[in-house]
């Protein structure tokens, strides 16, 4: 995951893939949202062996993202400006891990449409991500057509 977008080597559908994987690992990783004022103030109880059994189950949260993460995920949401919005909930929905089974009722399509769907998402990013790659004179003669 050490890949930058301003890399000279070329973009694939498995880079970006990964990349939204990581920017969707990156996300589950950041602190909940709180609403500031709220404390308590109360002393925290001291329970017996026998009283915690009966307590609520700690919540455990990964340790959080590191900046360098974070800056990732914030360019990789950058790129969903490309797609179209259909195509935006494909890609996060896979980029999470959904399988193809919640993927294919969310979008009332048949699983290969689906993948279809999301690999020309991921070669919609890929083109985008490889053009910007390119010096200015070599993007002047690609985009001209003869």
């Amino acid at each position: 995951m050490a890949r930058e977008a301003g890399t000279v080597a070329e973009w694939t559908k498995e880079d970006v893939a990964a990349r939204f994987e990581d920017a969707a690992n990156t996300g589950r990783r950041l602190p909940p949202i709180r609403v500031q004022g709220y404390i308590n103030t109360w002393p925290t109880i001291v329970r017996r062996e026998w009283e915690a059994f009966a307590a609520d189950e700690k919540v455990y949260r990964p340790f959080p993202p590191s900046p360098q993460a974070i800056d990732r995920m914030l360019e990789t949401m950058r790129w969903v400006q490309w797609l179209e919005v259909e195509q935006r909930h494909l890609v996060w929905m896979r980029a999470k891990g959904y399988g193809w089974r919640e993927i294919t009722l969310r979008f009332a399509c048949d699983r290969t449409t689906a993948w279809r769907r999301w690999q020309r998402a991921l070669e919609i990013v890929a083109a985008h991500l490889n053009a910007a790659s390119l010096p200015n004179f070599a993007k002047k003669t690609s985009m001209e057509t003869p």
